[in-house]
């Protein structure tokens, strides 16, 4: 007869994250309207798997046999099961309280309406030339940023593992730490908004009561938790930061691709969730103008190639400098899709998408002259939108790059820092309609 093990003590938890940035956590099913579709429970509102989460702190982790003691392993006949369980995290709803059960989702202010149509953003993948690449056009649905997810974890051990347990959620709070798909994209990133802990030993009459009369419902409260705060950590974690602050200098622009009743190109909008401040917090629903971090990713790409191109001699008029998609410091920093080896490389740099609160536009009438006749050449009479930037808030621009990026070519760190010069002095402009003046952003001392 096999001795059972005894898990004399339990560490549990139960946290609350938002979205810092739109999330993509996918169901693998495609729709009419888009090629991945946002994975939704019984109610119709997003959540993220139990499985994804647990599988995200355990990569987090990074030491292997820590890892294996907490999450697992099976190699051959020898392993044990997961000491760590995670509960799905479920969406927190109007009223401020999980959705864990079935629930008739009915408002006035329409709130749970937004989720039945949550946005689609449009991907394009844009060479040297600066038209799309083969294969590069996609679509994809997000949860919108500000949503907000409850989950509980809880720890099994014979030892008082408190300090485990506590190391384990303070990943959650690193740069890093991203959700979902598309984390190289500007999405996934979440903040903790809160963390009750709870700390049982169950050969104490009273532990063992408490622990027996906790509910499995996410929105009911349990006296035993109480917060706790992670600490602050100056770990670089294998991440180096690089930090932008930009001010619009004036209008910009990041097409939308759509039309209006008044322009034919239009600014990209989104909306996002806010809560109110105080003890009982509610959402709302606003709208903003998208600045995606993969516009921004992608102009810093391509001038980091031809930084690359510059410090290493090699130029377009001896047939030596090198596109994206070889260019060693772009498939250092950036990764690629593809290459003559077939190889794919997951990106090394993340960033978040931005959202800039409701700003007025203005109207722009453009028109190219036949110099013959006078009259507007075919095609080239157009209106577009653009979003007025004078005065916006800066963007706070948090770039993160794995170290391991800058190792071996010591000029790929210099062309990526003379790229991000460039995004500071103005002379890298973002966004659409950049030789018509729009995108000019700057880092003012």
């Amino acid at each position: 007869m096999m001795e059972s093990t005894k898990y004399k003590y339990r560490h549990l938890a139960k946290v609350t994250l938002e979205a810092v940035t739109p999330i993509a956590v996918g169901s693998g099913e495609k729709s009419i309207m888009t090629d991945s579709v946002v994975a939704t429970d019984v109610n119709g509102m997003p959540y993220l798997p139990g499985t994804s989460v647990a599988g995200l702190l355990r990569h987090a982790i990074g030491d292997e046999e820590q890892a294996k003691a907490i999450f697992g392993f099976q190699e051959g006949k020898k392993g044990h099961g997961s000491l760590l369980s995670v509960t799905d995290a479920v969406m927190v709803g109007l009223e401020g309280q999980p959705l864990d059960d079935l629930q008739s989702l009915n408002d006035t202010d329409g709130f749970y309406d937004h989720y039945r149509f949550m946005p689609i953003r449009q991907h394009v993948r844009i060479d040297g030339k600066g038209t799309a690449e083969k294969s590069g056009k996609f679509d994809g649905q997000v949860a919108f940023k500000g949503t907000r997810f409850v989950f509980e974890a809880e720890l099994c051990s014979e030892q008082p593992d408190k300090d485990v347990f506590l190391h384990v959620m303070d990943l959650l709070a690193r740069p890093d730490f991203r959700v979902g798909s598309g984390t190289r994209s500007g999405y996934g990133h979440v903040r903790v908004v809160s963390i009750l802990t709870a700390h049982l030993d169950l050969q104490k009459q009273t532990d063992l009561e408490s622990y027996l009369l906790k509910s499995s419902c996410l929105s009911d409260i349990w006296s035993a938790y109480a917060p706790y705060t992670i600490p602050m950590s100056e770990e670089s974690n294998g991440w180096e930061h690089f930090h932008v602050d930009l001010f619009a200098e004036d209008f910009f622009l990041f097409g939308s691709g759509f039309s209006d009743d008044e322009a034919d190109m239009t600014p990209v909008r989104e909306e996002y969730v806010e809560w109110t401040q105080g003890e009982s917090p509610r959402p709302c629903f606003k709208e903003g103008t998208l600045i995606p971090a993969s516009s921004v990713k992608g102009a810093l790409l391509h001038r980091t190639a031809f930084w690359w191109n510059k410090l290493n001699e090699r130029y377009a008029d001896d047939g030596r400098g090198l596109a994206a998609d070889k260019n060693p410091a772009v498939v250092a920093i950036f990764g690629t899709a593809a290459n003559d080896e077939d190889v794919i490389t997951r990106g090394r740099l993340i960033m978040d998408d931005f959202i800039v609160p409701e700003r007025d536009t203005k109207i722009v009438n453009h028109v190219s002259i036949d110099r013959f006749t006078g009259g507007a050449l075919d095609g080239a009479l157009f209106t577009e939108r653009v979003t007025d930037g004078a005065g916006m808030q800066p963007l706070a621009l948090d770039i993160y790059v794995q170290q391991e990026a800058f190792k071996g070519d010591a000029t790929i760190r210099s062309a990526f820092e003379k790229a991000l010069d460039d995004l500071r002095s103005g002379m890298l402009p973002l966004g659409g309609g950049t030789n018509r003046g729009n995108g000019i952003f700057r880092e003012k001392k």
